[in-house]
């Protein structure tokens, strides 16, 4: 017998397929509209082939993502917020990433063992070249960050605290997950998303979308060549992962030099126990950051180290009760400042 871990893992990339497949096809949309059916119903409703989706659901079922009995399925009760359209913890966009991206991705692992990544990637074009190719690329990838990480805005901002922030920028925050979850709890602070021009009308259509637009703006510009918009609170939403130490230090300076005296910088990432044994989630996608960028997800301890670096104080951590997490850092006030 297979050791139950190891099955799970070993028949993983069929349960990520029947979850895209099933999404695209309505099945969740059905489920959570009627509570449960079999598939003879469903099939019907969808206008699909009844023993394909038979299959389909036994193999979702056999991962807990259904439930079954005698016939009539139904989804599990901790599973639905997450494949649900109308919720805002929907992660199927961002499964549909893992499908259309990071799949197509996995055969570069061998010559990265082989060789390296630099040496592999020395022809390959830059990360984000690839993932804002054309604007259907730019709309799928922006979709799944909005998927992974709108939810858990809500609670990164609380846990943020910005009572006292007036002036938010939003380095690098696509489509504005963080900026609208901290608008809607902060209602005097203003947000700027400093993202590449691409973004823009995708952002615009968020603060659309959710009534922000005399409050969330956008400012075009690449964090590389450009300077930073100057505020009081700077926000880098799972952005540092994607780069090296160097560079990162290279960001949070210029996130330092832009930051009003007194003000703050915050940190959003999944974070590696100390030991690096775990969770999951921040070892897997540790992974996907060393084929999909040129980054790693870190400890807390390292993040601290890098607002140290760049000049920020009172360093902190707040956990979510997720898989991301919030590092704070301050900028002294001037009249304490070195």
């Amino acid at each position: 017998m297979i050791p139950a871990n190891l099955e799970r893992a070993v028949y993983g990339l069929y349960a990520t397929h029947a979850l895209h497949v099933a999404d695209g096809n309505g099945v969740f949309d059905h489920l959570v509209r009627h509570g449960g059916d079999t598939a003879g119903k469903i099939s019907a409703a969808l206008a699909v082939d009844e023993d394909t989706l038979e299959r389909l659901l036994l193999v979702l079922s056999s991962f807990g993502i259904l439930d079954a009995d005698d016939g009539h399925y139904s989804l599990a009760a901790d599973v639905r917020p997450y494949v649900d359209r109308e919720d805002p913890r929907y992660l199927m966009g961002f499964v549909g990433h893992l499908i259309g991206s990071t799949t197509e991705q996995f055969g570069r692992l061998a010559d990265y063992l082989e060789v390296g990544k630099a040496e592999a990637d020395r022809d390959a074009p830059a990360p984000f070249d690839t993932l804002y190719r054309d604007d259907e690329s730019v709309g799928r990838f922006l979709n799944a960050m909005w998927s992974l990480s709108h939810h858990v805005s809500h609670e990164l901002a609380a846990l943020a605290g910005l009572e006292d922030s007036r002036q938010l920028i939003d380095v690098g925050g696509a489509s504005g997950p963080f900026s609208v979850a901290a608008l809607r709890a902060f209602p005097r602070l203003r947000s700027t998303v400093f993202d590449l021009p691409q973004v823009g009308p995708h952002l615009a259509a968020r603060a659309a979308e959710h009534h922000l637009e005399d409050r969330l703006g956008f400012e075009a510009g690449d964090f590389f060549r450009d300077p930073l918009p100057a505020g009081d609170c700077f926000a880098f939403g799972y952005i540092l992962s994607d780069w090296d130490d160097e560079t990162c230090a290279a960001l949070l300076r210029k996130a330092y030099d832009a930051c009003a005296p007194g003000g703050r910088i915050l940190v959003m990432e999944r974070l590696f126990d100390d030991d690096r044994s775990g969770p999951p989630a921040a070892a897997v996608m540790n992974l996907s950051m060393h084929f999909e960028t040129q980054g790693r997800h870190r400890t807390a301890a390292e993040y601290l180290e890098l607002l140290r670096r760049a000049g920020f104080e009172q360093g902190e951590v707040r956990r979510s009760g997720g898989d991301k997490h919030l590092v704070i850092g301050r900028r002294a006030d001037r009249g304490s400042e070195r």
